[in-house]
């Protein structure tokens, strides 16, 4: 276990708040000095704590529509599965690519601006690999809301307000341009970028890139500039929970309660796969199995079944589709 002390993991709550404030305003609200922080920060990259900068990009409001592809294999060596795996890591709409510990081989998630796009898209996919598929389940991603990392902090400093953002496919797209795009091509993987590294990039002056990240943030197409942890060095765990009701009625309870909790970080919703799908982040799979409990416990005629999935590998996370760069 890396040594991250309570400083640290306030630090890690500030980028996660917003990855592109300045030390000195970070500084301020953990109680250190600007060069402290600097260091604490560099020190924390080179022990691979934090892993990168990214930025949550709506894309639903840039006309995107996402679609989920859960994958049981058959009949696969290692370099049939490899060769599925880079199949959707080379899509340049696939917004991840997950080996799972789970009932499910191989999550993939991607963006599509409409069905036949995905009809195509799966068509190509099956007549090479049909053979392997043994069984394949399409979700449709609705929304998400996204829960502060109150897990970092001591209780006594946890804010009770814990919803961070929410993104969902509701209402009508935005128009951005070519600058748009590429500024959140950008930003999508280094969300803290310098601005004159961005202006050198993107080719247009500081004003400029100032004008449209305050837009795009504005109409809600950038949600948060995040940081991504390495929960393995605090000795913390990533779970997908997913609840399937046989009550209906009591899934605002049962969200309602589980959302309070620190280690919740996401709730899910789709059409299809599971009623609940909470992502949760504990120390191991018996504390899991205790959250599990309570939920049956407080909800004893609700549920159904819980199950829940542990990535084993993630081979592509991006939030944006690449930049189309036509080849001459």
């Amino acid at each position: 276990m890396a040594l991250v002390d309570l400083k640290d993991r306030r630090i890690l709550y500030e980028l996660d708040l917003n990855s592109r404030q300045s030390l000195t305003q970070i500084g301020k609200k953990v109680g250190l000095k600007k060069d402290v922080v600097s260091y604490r920060i560099k020190r924390m990259q080179d022990e691979g704590i934090i892993t990168n900068f990214w930025t949550a990009i709506n894309t639903f409001k840039i006309g995107y529509q996402v679609y989920r592809i859960y994958i049981n294999f058959q009949y696969v060596s290692s370099e049939i599965k490899e060769r599925i795996i880079q199949h959707f890591i080379k899509y340049r709409n696939v917004w991840a690519v997950i080996s799972l510990k789970a009932e499910i081989d191989l999550d993939v998630i991607i963006w599509v601006k409409d069905i036949f796009e995905f009809y195509q898209f799966w068509n190509a996919t099956l007549d090479e690999f049909e053979d392997y598929f043994a069984k394949y389940t399409f979700s449709v991603y609705v929304e998400a809301y996204n829960y502060k990392k109150s897990y970092l902090l001591d209780e006594a400093i946890r804010s009770s307000d814990r919803l961070y953002y929410r993104t969902t496919c509701s209402g009508k797209p935005i128009a951005i341009d070519e600058i748009d795009y590429r500024l959140l091509d950008e930003l999508a993987v280094n969300a803290r970028m310098p601005l004159i590294q961005l202006t050198e990039k993107i080719g247009c002056s500081s004003q400029t890139v100032n004008f449209r990240l305050k837009k795009l943030m504005k109409h809600g197409v950038i949600n948060a500039f995040r940081v991504n942890v390495n929960l393995a060095k605090l000795e913390l765990q990533h779970y997908k929970l997913d609840i399937y009701l046989r009550d209906h009625k009591q899934r605002n309870a049962i969200w309602s309660y589980l959302k309070e909790k620190p280690c919740c970080d996401t709730l899910n919703v789709a059409i299809g796969w599971s009623d609940l799908e909470f992502e949760i982040i504990v120390e191991n799979v018996e504390s899991l199995g205790r959250i599990m409990e309570d939920i049956n416990s407080k909800y004893p005629t609700a549920i159904k079944r819980q199950t829940f999935w542990i990535a084993e590998k993630i081979h592509k996370e991006r939030m944006l589709p690449e930049l189309f760069t036509p080849t001459r």
